[in-house]
C-alpha cells in the first residue's frame, strides 16, 4: 500500500511560481496599510445602502411617528431606545467593515521566512499560491479581500469586508441590533396604524395622510425583510461560535483536525472574555489575537529543512525534513 508521500508524489506538477523562492518578500508596512478597508464596489455599495436605510428608519420613526405624538412620555422613551440601538448598529457595522478579520501576511511564505520557523522534522506548512502566504491551521483565502483569513466564516458584501476571528463578533453584534431596531421600528408602526384609524388621519403625522401611509408601509417592508435576515444571520454565527466551525468548514464538510473549544470557551473568546456589558459592546475586542498559532510564533526544531513541495487541492504543502534538502517544482 502506497504511503502518502507516494500518492502525494504521483501527482506532482511543475509550477514555478509555488518554490518559496519565488515569493516576494512582504511589502513594507505604511500608515495606510494600518487601515483595513476593501476596494470593491460591490461591497462599498451595499455597505452605503445598509447606512441609508438605518437613516430612513431613522427619519420615518423621528418624525413621521414620535414628534406628531401627543405622548410625549411615549416618544422620549421609544426614541431613545431606537436611537441607541442604531448607534449601536452602525457601530457595530463600521467595526467589522475596518477591522482586520484576521489575514494572514501577504507574501510571506519566503524560503527564509519557512526556514525561520524552525519546524520540526516531518511537519508541514501550507502555502496559498494566490496571495503566496503560508497558511495557518483553517484559514481560508478569499478571492474579495485576495487574502488568507484566520478562521474566515464568509465574505459579507454588507459590511464589504470577510467575517474572520478577529471581526465576528462586531458582526454579531450588528445583526443583533439590526434585528432589534427592525421590531422595534414594526413595533410602532403597528401602534401607530392604531393610532392613526382611531384618531383623524391628519392630526397623527405631520405628513399627508397618503405620504405617512407610504412612508409606513415601505418602513414595514425594510422592518421585516431584515429582521428575517438579520436574526437567521445571528443565529447561524451564534450556532458557528459555540460549535467551533466555521460556515466554510460547514459547507465543505470537513473532518475537524483541531481541538473544539467549548460552547462556553467559544464565546468567551469571540466576545472577549467572562461575561460582562462589554459583550454588547462594539468597542470592546476579542480574545483570538492574544493565542498566536505555532507558525506566527516560530515553534518547532532547529535543524530542519524545506525537504518538499506538492500540490494538494488549490494549496501547496512544504514538507519538513531533517537533513539538507530542497523545495521542489511542484
Amino acid at each position: 500500500m502506497p504511503t502518502p508521500s507516494h500518492r502525494y508524489r504521483d501527482i506532482e506538477r511543475t509550477a514555478k511560481y509555488l518554490q518559496p523562492e519565488k515569493c516576494l518578500p512582504p511589502p513594507v508596512d505604511n500608515s495606510m496599510d494600518k487601515v483595513w478597508f476593501i476596494k470593491d464596489g460591490c461591497g462599498i455599495a451595499c455597505a452605503i445602502v445598509t447606512w441609508f436605510l438605518v437613516f430612513y428608519a431613522e427619519f420615518v420613526v423621528i418624525f413621521v411617528m414620535l414628534l406628531p405624538s401627543k405622548n410625549l412620555v411615549y416618544s422620549t422613551i421609544n426614541g431613545i431606545i431606537f436611537n441607541l440601538l442604531a448607534f449601536l448598529a452602525l457601530a457595530s457595522h463600521l467595526r467589522a467593515m475596518i477591522t482586520d478579520p484576521g489575514a494572514v501576511p501577504k507574501g510571506n511564505a519566503t524560503k527564509e521566512f519557512i526556514e525561520s520557523l524552525q519546524l520540526k522534522p516531518g511537519q508541514v506548512v501550507y502555502k496559498c499560491p494566490k496571495c503566496c502566504s503560508i497558511k495557518p491551521d483553517r484559514a481560508h483565502h478569499c478571492s474579495v479581500c485576495k487574502r488568507c483569513i484566520k478562521k474566515m466564516d464568509h465574505h459579507c458584501p454588507w459590511v464589504n469586508n470577510c467575517v474572520g476571528e478577529n471581526n465576528q463578533k462586531f458582526f454579531v453584534l450588528f445583526t443583533m441590533y439590526i434585528a432589534l431596531i427592525s421590531l422595534h421600528a414594526l413595533t410602532m408602526v403597528g401602534f401607530h396604524f392604531l393610532y392613526c384609524f382611531e384618531e383623524d388621519w391628519t392630526k397623527c403625522s405631520s405628513f399627508s395622510p397618503p405620504t405617512t401611509v407610504i412612508l409606513l408601509i415601505l418602513l414595514c417592508f425594510e422592518g421585516l425583510l431584515f429582521l428575517i435576515f438579520t436574526a437567521v444571520m445571528f443565529g447561524t454565527q451564534v450556532h458557528s461560535i459555540c460549535t467551533d466551525e466555521t460556515g466554510i468548514e460547514r459547507l465543505k464538510k470537513e473532518n475537524p483536525t483541531w481541538e473544539k473549544t467549548s460552547r462556553w470557551d467559544g464565546m468567551k473568546q469571540a466576545f472577549g472574555g467572562s461575561f460582562s456589558p462589554g459583550w454588547f459592546s462594539p468597542f470592546s475586542g476579542t480574545l483570538y489575537h492574544k493565542v498566536p498559532s505555532d507558525i506566527e510564533t516560530g515553534k518547532g526544531g532547529k535543524d530542519s529543512e524545506i525537504v518538499t513541495g506538492r500540490l494538494e487541492g488549490h494549496v501547496e504543502v512544504i514538507e519538513i525534513g531533517g537533513g539538507i534538502g530542497h523545495c521542489t517544482n511542484s
